[in-house]
């Protein structure tokens, strides 16, 4: 478990940076935690042209003066995507899928909106069958019949690391890129439907075809915000939040497109520094609390 920090930023986005770099400026110990090639969105876009100060502006481009400003205020990034995040009453706790508890004062959620759309019964039998971790969960499966569905070529560690545990391990790409496993996982090409089971999941049904198994695991870019913390309020996909990006959570705060349209890096950069102030504000009146 690593030291308890002031706030923990969830998300490399422009919400999430911009809160990071108001935190710093207000002396506040930060963890943010994300990529460090920062916003896939922002690097593949054509051109931006509402970015105020900086005309017609390549992603490619935006990316960088986005790096350059983190490296300027010396703040660095953790790759570690979070699966859970609880309310401790006077701290939160943070799970990550590299199985690493994290502990902050304060929590900052700024993960877009890559979640997608949940398939049928994936949240019926989250928790019983489903999990959105093969690192936390593989020793429940040892012996067992897994499928993992993988968002990204770079989920394919965690089938390898799956096949060393589980006696048979099925994976569903969600991409185009030439899957290599090697003869320990095996690669099935196929789009999944729904999940099913009775007291637990047992069963993928996919378009083609249907696996009997002990456990899914859906491995995606980010985790759908209402499954990531329990209790937070939404609206529709959206995280529930007021003028001060403060969600009905005491200590939780949200910025940028998961809190919804217009989904603009302009209005996300903006929201991150409002969050961030939020939470510089409550955090002021815990210790003062504290102190009394």
């Amino acid at each position: 478990m690593s030291e308890r920090v002031d706030v923990a930023i969830l998300g490399t986005g422009p919400a999430g940076l911009s809160a990071a770099i108001t935190l710093k400026i207000r002396n506040k110990k930060i963890l943010l935690l994300g990529s460090k090639e920062l916003s896939g969105k922002v690097v593949k876009a054509h051109e931006i042209n509402n970015y105020l100060g900086i005309p017609a502006v390549k992603g490619e481009e935006l990316a960088k003066h986005f790096a350059d400003h983190l490296r300027q205020m010396e703040i660095e990034i953790t790759e570690d995507m979070i699966t859970n995040v609880y309310a401790m009453g006077e701290y939160f706790s943070l799970q990550s899928k590299s199985n690493q508890i994290y502990e902050a004062d304060a929590v900052i959620i700024s993960t877009g909106v890559n979640f997608g759309k949940p398939y049928p019964g994936e949240e019926q039998f989250l928790g019983r069958g489903v999990s959105y971790c093969a690192t936390c969960d593989a020793p429940l499966y040892k012996g067992k019949r897994v499928a993992l569905i993988g968002s990204s070529p770079k989920e394919e560690a965690e089938a390898r690391f799956m096949s060393e545990v589980a006696a048979e391990v099925y994976y569903v790409p969600l991409y185009k890129d030439e899957v290599q496993l090697g003869d320990a996982v095996k690669v099935v090409k196929d789009i999944p439907v729904s999940i099913e089971g009775k007291m637990k999941a047992d069963k993928l049904i996919l378009k083609e075809q249907e696996l009997e198994v002990d456990g899914i695991f859906i491995l995606r870019e980010s985790v759908s915000p209402a499954q990531l913390v329990p209790g937070l309020a939404m609206e529709e996909n959206h995280i529930a939040v007021n003028r001060k990006m403060e969600t009905n959570l005491k200590g939780c705060f949200a910025c940028g497109d998961i809190v919804g349209a217009p989904y603009q890096y302009i209005k996300a950069a903006g929201e991150g520094n409002v969050a961030a102030l939020s939470a510089v504000s409550f955090l002021d009146q815990k210790k003062r609390s504290e102190v009394k």
